[in-house]
């Protein structure tokens, strides 16, 4: 049976001497594996259009044991995420993270439209990586069921107040009121931000701005819930942490 689906690919591995097999985040199918016969190969047609980050058109053929593909178009290939090393880094983080989060055969539009829109954002804005890092930790978070309780303070469900309170360990705010031993302090902007991060739609959340030091604030926050959700360690990550 032959599938045609729109795709990022996030991981490749190389298998034996010249094939390759791909993971690709699709709207269709969330996360899809497909061998890519010969793609090591000089020539192989499909070289390009199924590498690291190329989003393609898929012509995918279902065997009895896994995906392989026929056809790829390249729609966009990213091409200039390897100009910058950081950049990259930051790339192959958020690849790693839908990796983490993504589930195999579930729809996943949302989770493909912010990837597709942070790689453009990587590519050809000015943005600061740590804002467009920050909305696809909390934005991937909140698709993977993992969405902090943000609505008002967990204790007497204020909304806000100047000073607020996040327990990256518990998901949720506190008003202050309310302090909580080991929960982060930040101004309310700070929430507003994780706010709009998790509830608007896709393609407006890198939409915001927060100075320079309430953006290393919410950059500490976003990583920090983050790893108390995912409990793993994440290559990629340390990786871009090591070479800022």
């Amino acid at each position: 049976m032959t599938t045609t689906t729109k795709g990022l690919v996030i991981r490749e591995q190389t298998i034996g001497e010249s094939d390759r097999l791909v993971t690709l985040l699709t709207a269709d199918y969330g996360l899809v594996r497909a061998f890519v016969r010969g793609a090591k190969q000089m020539k192989n047609r499909l070289a390009s259009s199924t590498s690291l980050f190329a989003f393609s058109d898929f012509s995918l053929y279902r065997g009895r044991d896994a995906f392989t593909v026929d056809n790829a178009v390249p729609i966009e290939v990213f091409f200039d995420l390897r100009k910058d090393i950081v950049r990259l880094a930051a790339a192959q983080y958020f690849a790693q993270l839908a990796y983490e989060l993504c589930e195999e055969e579930q729809p996943a539009p949302e989770m493909l439209s912010v990837l597709l829109n942070s790689l453009h954002l990587l590519c050809n804005s000015s943005k600061d990586i740590r804002l467009i890092k920050s909305a696809v930790e909390f934005r991937l978070l909140s698709l993977g069921g993992y969405m902090p309780n943000i609505l008002a303070c967990a204790n007497c469900s204020v909304y806000e107040s100047d000073l607020m309170y996040f327990d990256t360990l518990d998901g949720c705010i506190y008003c202050e009121n309310c302090p909580k031993a080991g929960a982060i302090p930040c101004p309310k902007n700070v929430i507003t931000a994780i706010r709009f991060i998790c509830l608007t739609e896709p393609k407006k959340i890198f939409s915001f701005a927060l100075s320079q030091d309430n953006l290393a604030l919410l950059s500490q926050i976003s990583e920090k819930y983050l790893l108390s959700r995912i409990q793993k360690k994440l290559p990629t990550l340390e990786f871009y942490k090591g070479i800022l």
